[in-house]
This record gives structure tokens, C-alpha cells and sequence, in this order.
């Protein structure tokens, strides 16, 4: 038996604004919806041509607040080809969160404050 990882959920408080922080953080395009009948929930999934992994953003109606993340260290880890071009987009971006310097890592929040990992290509 085998299993591979196709997605990970966040659920986000205003889709359009996440689908937007996506595309211009990561590059990531919506590649399929579903939308409830009744209009209860919306499911985005967004990804790019360097991996098969999505990500699954999920607007609920009837949520009227934003998310408590609370103490949750759960995070996504993306590695980037070019650290340093990455890491000048996200500062201008002000979504730098936490620096480690020393690991050579950083950060980013997105806009409901998951935390997305950043590592450069190592060879």
C-alpha cells in the first residue's frame, strides 16, 4: 500500500483575498473549484507547475470571523530556487513573519496567519 500527498487545507476567512496573497507570494493559480449548491462553503485548489501538491483553501458562509490559529505551529514548507529573489518579494510584500538566519529560513503569514516556511534549494 502506498500513499502520496495531494493536498494540504487551510481554512481562510476571505477567499479572494488568499487566492490573491497565493498568486503573487508563490505564483500558485487556482486549478479547480467546488462550490456547494446552497452556497454554503467554496473549495479552491491552487497550485503551480513545480509540484503535483496542492493547496485547498475553504470559505464557509456562515463563518463571520477570523480564524484563532492560537498556538498551532502546523505549517506548509516551500523551497525556492532562488532564495534571495524570494525572500526580496515577501519583504516588500510584508508578509515576513519570523527570520532564522542561522538555518537560513524565514517565514510568511499569510492573511489568516498560517505560517508558510521558506527554504532555499539546497544541493
Amino acid at each position: 500500500m502506498n500513499f502520496k500527498i495531494v493536498h494540504n487545507n487551510y481554512n481562510v476567512y476571505d477567499l479572494e483575498k488568499s487566492i490573491a496573497f497565493y498568486q503573487e507570494a508563490f505564483g500558485m493559480k487556482e486549478t479547480r473549484r467546488k462550490e456547494a449548491q446552497d452556497g454554503s462553503f467554496i473549495i479552491v485548489y491552487l497550485g503551480n507547475a513545480q509540484a503535483e501538491h496542492l493547496i485547498e483553501l475553504t470559505w464557509l458562509r456562515d463563518w463571520d470571523h477570523p480564524y484563532n490559529l492560537g498556538d498551532n505551529e502546523i505549517h506548509l514548507a516551500l523551497q525556492t530556487d532562488d532564495y534571495e529573489a524570494a525572500h526580496a518579494l515577501h519583504q516588500k510584500m510584508g508578509c515576513i513573519c519570523y527570520e532564522n538566519p542561522s538555518m537560513g529560513i524565514y517565514f510568511v503569514s499569510d492573511p489568516d496567519g498560517y505560517w508558510i516556511e521558506i527554504v532555499p534549494k539546497r544541493d
